[in-house]
């Protein structure tokens, strides 16, 4: 995409085109988007299937109980929420205010 800017001077319009570059905000949305999708999908496997971090890990660490998994759900569900509310306040950052 090429984005032409305007140039007066002395009564004349010059017109340069300048190649766009890609937005470090627009970068820091998608990862926070991507890392948000992520743990939102562990979150949920998680909760319905909690042995795969037994065979992932091939270790037991609560013995059987179940506790650390639901430790687990629990830690994953906040990093959702903080990365999408993140993602979000990027995306209403990158945002043209109207008005």
């Amino acid at each position: 995409m090429v984005i032409t800017t305007a140039r007066v001077s002395g009564g004349t319009v010059s017109y340069q085109n300048q190649p766009s570059r890609t937005h470090p905000s627009r970068t820091l949305f998608w990862i926070e988007a991507a890392l948000a999708g992520v743990a939102g999908f562990l979150t949920v496997l998680t909760l319905f299937t909690r042995e795969w971090i037994e065979a992932v890990f091939n270790v037991d660490p609560d013995g059987g109980d179940g506790s650390l998994e639901w430790l687990i759900v629990v830690a994953l569900a906040v990093v959702t929420v903080v990365f999408a509310v993140l993602a979000r306040l990027e995306w209403r950052r990158m945002r043209p205010a109207y008005g």
